[in-house]
């Protein structure tokens, strides 16, 4: 894209993305939001549909596919343009930085390009939508660029992977004074012992740190008086040194009492900076004026997913900061937004 497209911004690529963020598609209401993307990909004459789960997928050429989630967290804010401290225009709006500003620019880049695209739906929640594509598809594509906030400047190698589970407890019921354990007890003591096994020093990178974050928990005296009962919902954070399945037997070694169930697990990802398609995104955005860094993200991605099945080079990019996701504030830079579109354009059109 030319310096002086830069200038008057991507008109095409703004409207879309301030038509999605104008349409809620909290999880797991992405339908309304979905389907205009289906019309964007019908005004360029793009086969398109939306699959059994919910996913928009416009196939074409394999040779990279662009990917990103339809779906935000919930939250109430007024969509709105407004320029900042810089005179740059900034959109306000929740999803404009997770993830509607990279799904969009990945759909723009898609009918440019005639690169493949599928935005998928529940990545906030249990990324039904990446994995029902895993399941779906007949074969794998050449390349992936999975659209999350990196920063214009940024890509994303790396994501820890995510250990999810729920401890449950019951203990006889009996007077607060007695010296003996209950079920909440029990509960915290097992939770202690995890977060101790863990605990490492404050020069060690979160990244590469196993993180444990207890999210809720539930307890007292049964209806029927008998019994005292615990339910403690947990997620463990896992670093790419680490398997789900080496932290989960870690953490069941520390049970004296109660039992987990563990119901969710995203392996860890981090792919190296030496593939085609991190070399390519290198040297676009040097082209761009821009000083490429390569990123390690604490949380998880559909990338997680896409890379514990598909054997093929890939990496995470988009415009945003992602300091701003789910944040009360979420807003994105607009000419960060277009720079990102023309990034996108030029490393999609080298890979194809």
């Amino acid at each position: 894209m030319s310096q002086s497209t830069h200038a008057r911004g991507d008109q095409e690529a703004r409207d879309l993305l301030e038509a999605l963020v104008r349409i809620p598609s909290v999880t797991p209401d992405e339908q309304a939001a979905a389907q205009r993307l289906v019309e964007f990909f019908e005004e360029h004459d793009r086969d398109v549909w939306i699959d059994e789960v919910g996913n928009v997928r416009a196939p074409a050429d394999d040779g990279v596919l662009l990917t990103s989630h339809i779906d935000t967290v919930p939250g109430d804010i007024p969509v709105r343009v407004e320029a900042n401290d810089d005179d740059n225009a900034e959109l306000w709006g929740r999803g404009s930085v997770d993830a509607k500003g990279p799904l969009c620019s990945m759909a723009i880049a898609a009918v440019r390009t005639g690169a493949s695209f599928i935005g998928v739906v529940g990545e906030e929640v249990d990324s039904r939508g990446s994995r029902y594509v895993i399941e779906d598809r007949e074969s794998e594509p050449d390349a992936v660029i999975n659209g999350e906030p990196s920063g214009w400047e940024g890509i994303t190698l790396g994501y820890r992977g995510l250990l999810a589970g729920t401890y449950v407890a019951t203990s006889e019921s009996g007077h607060s004074s007695r010296p003996d354990n209950n079920a909440i007890q029990n509960a915290l003591d097992w939770w202690s012992a995890v977060e101790a096994e863990f605990e490492t020093g404050e020069w060690q990178p979160v990244f590469e740190r196993v993180t444990c974050k207890p999210v809720s928990i539930d307890g007292g005296v049964s209806e029927d008086g008998l019994s005292v009962e615990t339910t403690m919902a947990v997620q463990l954070r896992v670093p790419p040194a680490y398997t789900t399945d080496e932290i989960r037997e870690i953490a069941d070694g520390h049970l004296t009492d109660g039992t987990v169930h563990w119901d969710d697990r995203v392996e860890p990802v981090m792919e190296s900076p030496r593939t085609a398609v991190a070399r390519t995104f290198r040297a676009a955005i040097r082209q761009a004026d821009g000083e490429p860094h390569l990123l390690r993200k604490t949380g998880t991605s559909d990338m997680n997913v896409f890379a514990q099945a598909w054997d093929c080079p890939m990496v995470t990019y988009g415009p945003g900061d992602s300091d701003l996701d789910h944040a009360p504030d979420e807003h994105i830079v607009l000419e960060e937004y277009d720079r990102s579109v023309a990034i996108l354009e030029d490393v999609t059109e080298r890979l194809l």
